[in-house]
């Protein structure tokens, strides 16, 4: 057993995956997680399940650990500050600040002359009125939502006067492109000018949640060397430690916009376990744990397939999967409609 002790927040499939990779190096990992079922369990040495801001359980999870990561963004900033101030979190909080709030992240990325989408923050119904010049666009919560909750689609100013929804929260409306693709671009700083950064991902979804991931991805060169130099970008001035990911879009005169920052390894990053040398999740424990930085290279070529709710189900039942494929079931309990329960990988 390594003498550091890792403790990770959330205990999904990102959880997970990051327990496995710490374990390659014999690192001891505690999860605290909201949710009892959470299939991290399954892999870690401790498991701790309580609220996000159950102090009690916080202290005894700071108290069991050397340094602290997450799976996903949406924890509370006062937590996440709160475990800091005794042990390391890394990526640091600040960062999570920036990009828990829509508005916060994209002024933060406007702020290095990288394109977004137009934008707005709208405060009340009648604010939508007077933003016709961002229609079509998608309205969304400046804070929370993922996988297209709290995101409504408003073609024209018809489509607002049908809405119907809860103005005591704070509203992002984005102008939508004439999309061609949708990327992304998967890069883990080490410390100041140190980075591996994986090749672009080409990404399509499905009812606004990632289905399928693909390397390399149909861009031109042009577009391969923004896209991993905006995000290399963005990681140093977040003084980032960890594994990132930045989304962006493509339109259809092939110019790029950061869509999202996630401050975390991603979905689209699956494939990098099996096409790489090096995945996104070692990485990252690469990264946090100071442990050695291994140049990126590149087995295969490789597409990802979500599975989706009862898709799943085909899988666990012991289907015939070809030499260059490996499914990854995420052993959560329960089967829900659009709820990512697995993957399948197949090297190309």
């Amino acid at each position: 057993m390594s003498n550091i002790s890792l403790g990770i927040i959330g205990g999904g499939q990102l959880g997970s995956m990051l327990t496995v990779a710490a374990k390659k190096f014999d690192i001891k990992v505690v999860v605290y997680c909201d949710d009892k079922d959470g299939p991290a369990q399954n892999f870690c040495d401790e498991y701790i399940h309580a609220s996000y801001n159950d102090q009690n359980k916080i202290n005894e999870f700071v108290q069991k650990v050397d340094l602290i990561t997450y799976e996903f963004e949406n924890i509370p900033y006062q937590t996440l500050n709160e475990m800091n101030n005794s042990k390391p979190v890394l990526p640091k909080p600040s960062v999570n600040r920036i990009i828990q709030h829509r508005i916060a992240e994209k002024d933060f990325v406007n702020k290095f002359n990288i394109r977004t989408t137009r934008y707005a923050v709208v405060e009340k119904k009648s604010d939508l009125e007077a933003l016709g010049d961002l229609l079509p666009g998608i309205l969304k919560t400046t804070t929370l939502g993922y996988d297209g909750k709290g995101q409504y689609p408003i073609k024209s100013h018809e489509d607002i006067e049908k809405l119907n929804i809860d103005f005591s929260k704070e509203y992002i409306l984005e102008r939508l492109i004439k999309l061609k693709q949708e990327i992304s671009v998967i890069v883990t700083r080490f410390g100041v000018n140190s980075y591996e950064v994986y090749e672009p991902i080409e990404n399509k979804h499905e009812d606004q949640i990632l289905k399928y991931s693909e390397i390399p991805a149909n861009i031109s060169e042009n577009i391969l060397n923004q896209s991993k130099e905006w995000a290399t970008l963005l990681a140093e001035e977040l003084k980032y430690v960890g594994t990132m990911c930045v989304e962006f879009f493509v339109d259809r005169n092939d110019n790029l916009y950061v869509n999202e920052i996630a401050p975390r390894v991603h979905n689209s990053g699956h494939l990098t376990i099996n096409a790489f040398n090096v995945s996104q999740f070692e990485n990252h424990i690469r990264a946090v744990c100071k442990l050695d930085r291994i140049p990126l290279k590149k087995l295969s070529n490789a597409k990802m397939i979500n599975l989706i709710g009862e898709d799943i189900l085909h899988y666990r039942q012991n289907p015939t999967l070809e030499k260059n494929q490996f499914f990854f079931d995420y052993l959560k309990k329960e089967v829900k409609k659009k709820r990512k329960m697995g993957h399948l990988t197949t090297l190309i």
